[in-house]
């Protein structure tokens, strides 16, 4: 019929976004702590008591500031770094790179998802353009910095067109994700 799997190490880990606007209602520095009772009534109200009563812990999250951005974007330069390590290639990227992907990738009904789009519009697609091109070659390093609000790789404006970083991003709810492979 089916295989028994032992359960007694496994943590699963379930998200929703249930009561997620109470938590957008939260004026910024507020703890998620006094949406806690709104969104537990939600909660309860979506599932049966029988399916709550078998979770041990049930945790809020507070919401990513932008303060936060910088920090994630190097997560994912760090990720960029290890797919062109193996063509040899190093990228560089100063504080100022930090904060314009941060600042661009950021929106606040969405938090960090759009940033993962972002690099890939304005960092590797011009990257992996640059490379089929020849204008990146293996064994190189790539310099990344920021002029005139616009992100510049090896001394070349990305784009003429910054984003703009003022105004609300309602579009980034239904593009998936992207992985960038260069051989």
């Amino acid at each position: 019929q089916g295989r028994t799997v032992d359960f007694r190490n496994v943590l699963i880990v379930m998200t929703s976004n249930l009561g997620g606007e109470f938590l957008a209602a939260l004026a910024p520095g507020r703890s998620v702590d006094d949406a806690r009772s709104q969104v537990m009534d939600v909660v309860r109200a979506s599932f049966r008591p029988e399916f709550l009563n078998r979770l041990d812990e049930i945790l809020m999250f507070n919401r990513l500031s932008r303060d936060h951005m910088a920090a994630i974007v190097e997560i994912q330069i760090a990720h960029l770094r290890k797919l062109l390590a193996d063509r040899h290639i190093a990228i560089e990227v100063d504080e100022h790179v930090l904060i314009w992907l941060g600042d661009a990738g950021y929106d606040r009904t969405f938090g960090a998802r759009p940033l993962k789009r972002v690099i890939q519009k304005y960092l590797q697609d011009p990257l992996a353009t640059r490379l089929l091109e020849g204008r990146i070659v293996d064994g190189t390093t790539v310099r990344v910095t920021v002029a005139n609000g616009a992100l510049v790789i090896d001394g070349e404006p990305v784009s003429a067109q910054e984003p703009d970083l003022g105004a609300p991003r309602g579009d980034t709810a239904a593009t998936g994700e992207s992985g960038w492979v260069v051989h």
